[in-house]
C-alpha cells in the first residue's frame, strides 16, 4: 500500500504551484472521490468526468488553498456541489427538451421528480441542520464527506461503535421528519444515504 504525505504537507506545496504535489494529491484522493461519487451519479463517465472536474478546480485554486483547512473535506465539498449541479442538469434537460431519459445516462425514470431539485436538498438541509451539533457534525463527515466510521472516530477522539450510534440517530431523526414530505425529498434522502 502506498504510503502518501499528509495534506498538511501536500497544501503549502500545492499553493506555490508545484505538479508533483498535485499528482502526489490526485493519487491520493482520485479513487475515493470516484467511489464517492459513483454512489450518486451510477454513470462511469460522469464520475470520470466529476473527478476530472474537482481537480481542475483544486488547480485553478491552488494559490487561495488555506493550510488550518481540512483539504479532504474540501475536496468533498467540491465534489458534493458538482453532484448537485449534475443532477440539476439532468432535470433542466428533461424538462425543457422533454427526454424522459437522457442518452448514455442511468438516471432512473423518477428523475423527472428532481425538478425542484434545489428547494428539495435545502429542505433536507433544513431537516439535517436541527440535529444536535456534535450528531450532525459526525452525520455529515460520514454522508457528504464520504468518511468511514473509523476515519471519523480517529478524528474525533471517539469510538467507532459511538460514530455508529450517532449516525443511526441521526437517519431515525431524519426519516421522522420525511414522514409528510414529497416525493423529491424522499429520493433525494434515498440518494444521501446510498
Amino acid at each position: 500500500m502506498r504510503i502518501f504525505p499528509e495534506d498538511i504537507e501536500l497544501v503549502p506545496k500545492l499553493q506555490k504551484g508545484e505538479v508533483e504535489a498535485f499528482d502526489l494529491v490526485y493519487a491520493k484522493y482520485a479513487g475515493k472521490l470516484y467511489g464517492f461519487a459513483f454512489k450518486y451519479l451510477k454513470s462511469k463517465a460522469e464520475t470520470e468526468e466529476l473527478v476530472q472536474s474537482v481537480f481542475l478546480k483544486v488547480w485553478e485554486n491552488h494559490k487561495t488553498l488555506r493550510k488550518e483547512s481540512s483539504f479532504k473535506s474540501y475536496l468533498f465539498t467540491i465534489a458534493y456541489n458538482e453532484i448537485c449541479n449534475s443532477f440539476r442538469r439532468r432535470v433542466h434537460l428533461q424538462k425543457f427538451i422533454g427526454v424522459q431519459q437522457l442518452e448514455n445516462s442511468n438516471a432512473s425514470s423518477d428523475t423527472e421528480e428532481l425538478i425542484n431539485y434545489h428547494s428539495t436538498l435545502e429542505q433536507l438541509q433544513e431537516i439535517i441542520a436541527k440535529l444536535p451539533e456534535r450528531q450532525r457534525t459526525i452525520f455529515l463527515k460520514s454522508r457528504q464527506e464520504g468518511k468511514t466510521n473509523k476515519e471519523i472516530a480517529t478524528e474525533l477522539g471517539i469510538s467507532s461503535g459511538t460514530v455508529d450510534n450517532y449516525i443511526s440517530e441521526s437517519l431515525k431523526f431524519i426519516r421522522t421528519h420525511l414522514q409528510d414530505k414529497n416525493f423529491s425529498l424522499l429520493l433525494l434522502f434515498s440518494l444521501f444515504l446510498s
